[in-house]
């Protein structure tokens, strides 16, 4: 399967919802006010967002249609180029490809997101590329945490530092880090616990593990990737604000967008904060995490059928 037959498969329900909404909107061969108003209202109750549905509405006012055309094609095509044009700048392949250096990377996310699933998926993309990869067991405060990312890295074959439940997390990630500095390896994925923004003891271990493992290496981490659920919707926003108040965000990883009818929240996120978007999770196969390509997840988000 190509890598856009997944994007297709994986968005599948989102297209199909929203190009069965704006086919309800536009009844009459015509884009009057009237339709421009639903089509706004539309996309954003569609999770796309207030400032990208009005930025598409004035496209669209802007646009000379054919009326001999079919509407709803013609709009799919109007936000294919959209989502293209705001999202090309924010594709990031070199964050899988091969590191001549040592390169830490923190990862981050409220409980529920996929997070341990996601690093597991991300570590086997960068081991096939050439990376020799180290994993952190710094969730020291989930139960299972810690198990879940041994099992991935005995499934993957790749390294793991760990401890016990309880342990202090930063100094895990201080640990994984010396190990690999040591023996060469030029990729440290370090888990961390989920945090919520009433969790005020959590999101000081954070910030922890960041102040201690500059003590290796005073520019780490050098990404910080927070993983996101597509299925919470606009909650997503809330956590973009809050993580990055903490550590400043390199890039994001959205999941789940298999599993909702509203994947516009993604352009939400792009409009507003512009991070870099490093992959897609499409699904719950090991080879599901697919790295990001905008014109890829355009033409699967406004697919009619």
């Amino acid at each position: 399967m190509g890598i856009f037959d997944k994007f297709k498969i994986g968005l599948k329900k989102s297209a199909i919802v929203f190009a069965s909404g704006l086919r309800d909107i536009i009844i009459k061969q015509e884009i009057d006010d009237k339709a421009l108003n639903k089509i706004e209202e539309y996309l954003i109750e569609s999770d796309v967002g207030v400032l990208a549905a009005l930025e598409i509405k004035k496209i669209i006012a802007k646009k000379k249609i054919d009326p001999n055309k079919d509407l709803t094609s013609e709009i799919n095509l109007i936000l294919k180029d959209y989502i293209i044009s705001l999202m090309r700048p924010l594709e990031n392949t070199d964050f899988f490809k091969k590191r001549e250096n040592i390169n830490i990377v923190l990862i981050s996310g409220v409980n529920g997101v996929g997070k341990t699933t996601t690093i597991g998926k991300i570590s086997k993309i960068l081991k096939n590329n050439g990376n020799k990869v180290m994993l952190s067991a710094s969730d020291t405060f989930r139960a299972a945490a810690i198990e879940q990312l041994e099992s991935w890295a005995n499934k993957i074959n790749v390294h793991i530092t760990k401890s016990s439940q309880g342990s202090d997390p930063a100094s895990v990630a201080y640990k994984a880090i010396d190990v690999a500095t040591k023996n060469n390896f030029n990729q440290v994925i370090i888990d961390t616990a989920g945090r919520l923004q009433n969790k005020k003891n959590l999101m000081d271990e954070y910030k922890k593990i960041s102040n201690v493992i500059k003590k290796i290496d005073r520019d780490a981490p050098h990404d910080v990737i927070l993983i996101l659920d597509a299925t919470s919707g606009q909650n997503v926003i809330t956590q973009v604000e809050e993580f990055n108040k903490i550590i400043p965000i390199t890039g994001l990883i959205m999941t789940k967008l298999d599993g909702t009818a509203k994947g516009g929240i993604l352009l939400a996120v792009a409009k507003k904060y512009k991070l870099p978007i490093i992959a897609l999770g499409l699904g719950e196969q090991e080879d599901d995490l697919q790295i990001f390509d905008a014109e890829k997840f355009a033409e699967a988000f406004t697919q009619e059928s």
